[in-house]
């Protein structure tokens, strides 16, 4: 599992914490399963462990996780984590839409091209025989 993109300019935990939280959204990682350990996915992403650990507290205090004592850290129910990236995604959109109305943009107009270039996307996808969480991973 790598999380990491040494090219991002984000702390290597932040990156672990992003890419797992997105990895949980799309249902990559279900409730109640368990995370690599923390020495296993250091090594798997050439990074020291206390990286890892410090992502997996932060994981933890956002409710993403939780910790059994001796057995390990597990993904929490997602019900939350989703509500949550559905309101920020509502706030980008709602951001985007007072832009383009200041630029005389309709919100429809803004629409229509988003909806576009999303199905050109799922098109070149389909054609590169990369799903979408092949690329991003």
């Amino acid at each position: 599992m790598t999380l990491i993109d040494w090219r991002d300019s984000r702390p290597i935990y932040e990156q672990i914490v992003e890419n797992l939280k997105r990895l949980i959204l799309i249902d990559v990682l279900q409730p109640g399963e368990q995370l690599p350990s923390v020495r296993s996915l250091a090594m798997e992403n050439g990074t020291n462990p206390n990286t890892v650990q410090k992502a997996y507290a932060e994981l933890e205090r956002q409710g993403v996780t939780y910790t059994v004592r001796g057995k390990g850290v597990f993904v929490s129910e997602n019900a939350v984590l989703k509500d949550k990236k559905k309101q920020e995604l509502i706030d980008r959109a709602a951001d985007i839409f007072r832009e383009g109305e200041e630029l005389m943009i309709s919100p429809d107009e803004i629409y229509e091209e988003a909806l576009s270039k999303l199905k050109e996307k799922a098109i070149d996808h389909r054609h590169s025989g990369k799903g979408a969480e092949e690329e991003k991973i």
